[in-house]
């Protein structure tokens, strides 16, 4: 008998979640993390004395409610602060631009740049809710599949009547959507730079690309599906930093009676005629289970811990040219004081320094970030999201001081010329810092002490490959049935027992939970009567 139902490979945010779901189904389950904490890129580390902050994923907006009320994730010590202004956008010495959830407000801030954006903005919204509504229909579903037969083609009709019922406009939107850039569409709608900087850098957070680049619309409206304490669209704080999120999940799961190693690296899966039985960790223990789960970036699974020639050729083609690659730099600071923004000044806390602070002037600086990384490594003018957690959150930092979490790109996963991020992080840490003192001149002397992730260090601490903050791109190619691949998409792998539930699988990255709630639902769907019944013939050599 084996010793478990279930092993996890990895002990991310969707493995915790996936892992929940399927105990309290009944089922045995260990969860194993190579490092020292669960949580993946959700986790908070105390970076110098007396400060702590999340390391990788910084902000919470895309958690779905299910997944919050299922695990009851409030008992188990989570509390989630919204924002009480959404974005402060400082544009030079004397402008700044203040988008609020107050529309009033938000109208009245856009008409100082612009009348006639301030008027087209509520039209904005409302299309690009219809889009969202759409797309909120099908997060907590099992995409469409190559092998799903009659029911799939029932459900693709299903679908395909939803996108009718849109009406033209809508489905006009739609297809301009995947088809063209964030940067044309926002260009169509307004006129204002600083309103189209704001907007546009959703298109780029986590996408190494222009706002441009064609697909880039699908960015943008990745991050606004989501709600924070029931209010849509909203972003907000887990008191105690990202990390609390997981900790929550992981007690929760404990309750359902879930195994959780931590320091606990797998060296390769059991794999014997084309079943996987089990794993082995790099200590050389050997463990069993009637299947496996995995919430590691593919590239990792199938290229390092699934022996190559137990995949069918054309799938490990397909995982070879998965494309990965953020373009993001990571980092943390402590701060002796709040900046003082020359546009808004002020080092007393205000409402400027609760918001997510962008530094996006405008859609060409954008655009040029991104040139100059392909080009250089590096955006000389990076764009920047900075978030100042220790206004909402006291447990972060000694009294009267701070922390910040800067969120950068555009920034090369991989250095030209030959170079190593190792040999120019600091440098680049610099260019963030001296970015941001040029909008708050005290910055730069206010830091107490950093810390920098390039996108090799992203993938080294916590297995996102090439920095990837999604675990593969959001493109059209990339997306639902084709994530991560046509005939693979229902969680289900090539090799029989073996399931994948990470952010590779639908509906993609950020801290959602999403992909391990659905890839749970299918898993328990392959139970019967205490057996795993395995719907795929074990998979040949391609």
């Amino acid at each position: 008998m084996a010793q478990y139902d279930f092993i996890f490979v990895g002990g991310g945010h969707n493995a915790l979640v996936c892992a929940f779901y399927l105990a309290k189904a009944g089922r045995r389950v260990r969860v194993l993390e190579r490092a020292p904490v669960v949580g993946g890129a959700a986790i908070t580390e105390e970076f110098h004395p007396g400060f702590r902050n999340s390391v990788a994923s910084y902000s919470v907006g895309l958690l779905h409610p299910k997944v919050v009320a299922d695990l009851d994730l409030a008992r188990h010590g989570l509390r989630i602060v919204v924002r009480p202004l959404s974005y402060f956008a400082p544009q030079n010495d004397s402008q700044y631009l203040i988008v609020d959830k107050d529309a009033r407000r938000t109208y009245e801030e856009v008409a100082r740049f612009s009348a006639r954006d301030a008027e087209r903005l509520h039209s904005y919204h409302e299309r690009l809710d219809r889009l969202v509504d759409l797309v909120r229909s099908v997060l907590l579903e099992t995409p469409l599949d190559a092998n799903g037969g009659v029911v799939d083609l029932l459900r693709g009709i299903a679908l395909g009547r939803k996108v009718r019922k849109l009406g033209v406009v809508a489905q006009r939107d739609l297809v301009n959507l995947f088809g063209r850039s964030a940067g044309e569409m926002l260009d169509d709608w307004f006129e204002s730079d600083a309103l189209k900087g704001v907007l546009g850098f959703d298109s780029i957070i986590g996408n190494y690309a222009s706002p441009y680049t064609p697909g880039s619309g699908y960015v943008l409206l990745h991050h606004v599906f989501g709600e924070v304490n029931g209010i849509r669209g909203a972003w907000g704080h887990a008191i105690g930093g990202m990390g609390s999120i997981t900790q929550a999940m992981a007690r929760a799961c404990r309750e359902a009676g879930v195994e959780i190693s931590t320091s606990a690296p797998v060296a390769n899966l059991q794999i014997e005629q084309g079943r996987a039985h089990g794993v082995t960790l790099e200590s050389g223990e050997a463990i069993s289970a009637e299947g496996v789960v995995s919430s590691v970036h593919p590239q990792l699974l199938f290229g390092r811990l699934v022996p190559r020639t137990a995949l069918p050729g054309d799938f490990v083609e397909r995982i070879d040219h998965w494309k990965s690659g953020s373009g993001t730099f990571r980092m943390n600071v402590a701060l002796s004081e709040l900046p003082d923004f020359t546009c808004l000044p002020g080092v007393a806390p205000a409402e400027q320094h609760s918001a997510s602070i962008i530094i996006a002037p405008s859609l060409p600086y954008l655009d040029d970030a991104y040139n100059d990384a392909r080009k250089h490594g590096w955006a000389r003018h990076p764009a920047i999201e900075m978030h100042i957690p220790s206004t909402l959150d006291d447990s972060l930092a000694p009294p009267g001081a701070h922390v910040a979490s800067l969120f950068c790109q555009h920034f090369a996963p991989e250095l030209p010329g030959g170079r190593s991020w190792d040999d120019c992080r600091e440098q680049v840490a610099d260019l963030v810092v001296d970015t941001v003192t040029r909008y708050a001149p005290n910055f730069k002397r206010s830091v107490v002490a950093r810390t920098a992730l390039t996108p090799l260090d992203l993938e080294r601490k916590i297995g996102l490959v090439r920095g990837d903050i999604f675990h593969g791109r959001l493109s059209l190619d990339q997306l639902y049935s084709a994530r991560p691949t046509i005939g693979f998409a229902a969680y289900r792998s090539p090799i029989a027992a073996l399931y994948m539930c990470g952010s590779s699988t639908h509906p993609g990255g950020g801290v959602t939970g999403m992909p391990g709630l659905n890839a749970a639902r299918e898993i328990l769907k392959d139970w019967r009567g205490g057996k795993v019944r395995w719907p795929l013939r074990s998979a040949q050599a391609g």
